[in-house]
């Protein structure tokens, strides 16, 4: 497949603003969308996102726009970065502008509430419907990448992946520069599912920092976190060997421990007493993992799938169970072996 010229970016807050920047940068011409037409008038007037991704002024080559059939009408490449509580909405309206023979890669971490789907299940059940004539490929972007960082330039690595080796590669050289190096998988469920769920184990990070309690608590977290999203991927068919790399692993080390993330933020005002309601009245942009752990629940219980973290933390968000009590309910169950539970 020859290299794009255009690629139309869909979702201007912190990622997609810093995803357009390093495609503009790169010397693609960037048609990137934000649905309120205040903020695409703040975009063309400032030349960058002072609300979402302030500091970084935008490349010539990215054309903020409110008209989605606009940006993406004969794109080559669609690049999909708006809250997966939206994605179906905003898909669904995309489709029939979409070329038939794109390709749409989402780089958004989340499960949608209501059918349980990942981003790309609900691309498909889209096209099926809206767009039988499309014969294009469908992708993710996932691992270790704060927005800011990656506009700032600090060397970064991710994955992508595609059903096929070809279509991850072509992905993978649209992406890469020399500060985003880009691997390529053909996981897809597994590589959504590791950037989706990690959010969730950073909601509990967040809650045993909020707490006081040390690196050691964060570091089993961490652990026994990857061991949860573990069993529930490969129980809906990933590949196990991927939460061990950039999508597992490495974003759920960063989204722990990173003072950058939303995530982790919202467990630490959880832990610090504040009601869920205040926290995201105080918030600007969204933290997936509140919608994820619902989700997740509901995928754990459908595939039997034992997923004590999750447990806890759904009953601090969403049943007001106090965060003591819950970490108390964690540290007080049998005793198990290690390895046998992944």
């Amino acid at each position: 497949m020859a290299p794009p010229e255009n690629i139309a970016v869909i979702g201007a807050g912190s990622w997609g603003t810093a995803l357009a920047k390093l495609l503009g940068d790169k010397g693609f011409a960037v048609d990137l969308w934000a649905h309120r037409l205040d903020h695409v008038a703040a975009l063309l007037r400032d030349r960058e996102n002072a609300t979402y991704l302030p500091g970084f002024p935008l490349p010539a080559t990215v054309r903020p726009t409110a008209d989605l059939a606009q940006a993406v009408s004969g794109k080559p490449v669609v690049v999909m970065v708006v809250p997966s509580h939206v994605y179906r909405e905003v898909f669904a309206l995309l489709a029939p502008h979409l070329a038939p023979n794109a390709a749409i890669i989402s780089a958004t971490k989340g499960v949608e509430n209501e059918t349980l789907l990942t981003m790309n299940q609900v691309m498909a059940e889209v096209l099926a419907s809206l767009r039988p004539d499309f014969t294009g490929q469908l992708g993710v972007l996932a691992g270790p990448s704060f927005a800011k960082e990656v506009a700032a330039g600090i060397p970064t690595a991710v994955t992508v992946a595609a059903p096929t080796i070809e279509g991850a590669r072509f992905f993978q050289d649209i992406f890469h520069t020399e500060r985003f190096r880009v691997y390529a998988s053909t996981d897809v469920i597994g590589m959504e599912l590791g950037g989706a769920l990690k959010n969730i184990v950073a909601i509990a990070a967040g809650i045993c920092d909020g707490l006081g309690y040390g690196t050691n608590t964060r570091a089993a977290l961490i652990t026994r976190g990857l061991a949860e999203i573990t069993r529930l991927g490969v129980a809906m068919g990933a590949k196990p060997l991927t939460f061990s790399g950039l999508a597992g692993m490495g974003d759920l080390v960063l989204t722990c421990t990173g003072d950058l993330s939303r995530n982790r933020q919202v467990g630490l005002k959880l832990g610090h007493g504040k009601t869920l309601a205040q926290i995201l009245a105080e918030m600007k942009m969204v933290a997936e993992g509140i919608k994820t752990t619902r989700s997740a629940m509901a995928l754990a219980q459908k595939k039997g799938v034992e997923m004590p973290i999750l447990e806890q933390v759904y009953a601090m968000i969403y049943e007001d169970k106090p965060c003591g009590e819950a970490v108390q309910s964690l540290l007080g169950r049998d005793q198990k072996e290690e390895i046998e539970e992944v």
